[in-house]
């Protein structure tokens, strides 16, 4: 049997808390680590229990969600942070994705949307909410179009490209190397170059990167 998925709620209602936490204790592969109704206490509690995906409302006291979306990314990477907010903006969505989160939940689909989101970033891939599908592809779309300035600065050689868009999506060395019949080594090769080029140093860069690119498919 797998391992369950370590879960940290931050919520700063009561009401919404109890909720998330029910929706994580019916689901057999998750399991709840801990929670908080602060930006402050959550920072905290990220850092003792580590868990595997962190669950952030966007407005909190102390530290709001991006605030503490950036925090944790610098301090541990190694947690995934799933935004949940009632905010349907562009806006949001995007300065969450900039300080580091790699899921972007509203509340009001929490119910049919946030543990498939939950699973999606622990697998290393980035949620956004459906309701946000049309206008975020529209977005990434019109900003790497030939011509435009991200188009005009990539500087990427379609493997590099390639490595680098199926890393963004969760797959390892060796399924990338079998995808595009390449040995691991030249993988890892095509995946530093590309990396170098734009200055990408982890994980969540690239997949940030991929986002702004429109190369993640469920955009």
């Amino acid at each position: 049997m797998s391992e369950k998925i370590r879960i940290a709620l931050a919520d700063d209602h009561p009401i919404v808390l109890a909720g998330l936490r029910n929706l994580v204790e019916s689901e057999a592969d998750l399991v709840l680590v801990g929670e908080s109704s602060s930006g402050q206490t959550a920072l905290r509690l990220i850092r003792e229990t580590r868990p595997d995906v962190a669950i952030i409302d966007i407005s909190m006291p102390e530290i709001n969600g991006v605030v503490l979306a950036r925090r944790l990314q610098e301090e541990c990477p190694d947690v995934r942070v799933i935004v949940l907010t009632l905010y349907e903006e562009m806006s949001f969505l995007k300065q969450a994705l900039a300080a580091g989160a790699t899921g972007y939940v509203l509340k009001r689909s929490a119910a049919e949307n946030l543990v498939i989101a939950i699973r999606a970033v622990k697998r290393g891939e980035v949620y956004i909410d459906p309701s946000f599908a049309d206008d975020f592809r529209a977005d990434t779309l019109s900003r790497s179009k030939p011509g435009s300035k991200a188009g005009n600065l990539l500087g990427l050689t379609e493997r590099e490209a390639s490595v680098l868009r199926y890393s963004a999506r969760g797959l390892t060395t060796k399924e990338i190397a079998g995808r595009l019949e390449l040995s691991a080594k030249t993988v890892e090769t095509y995946k530093s170059r590309a990396a170098e080029k734009l200055d990408l140093n982890t994980r969540a860069d690239i997949v940030r990167f991929a986002s702004t690119q429109g190369w993640l498919d469920k955009f």
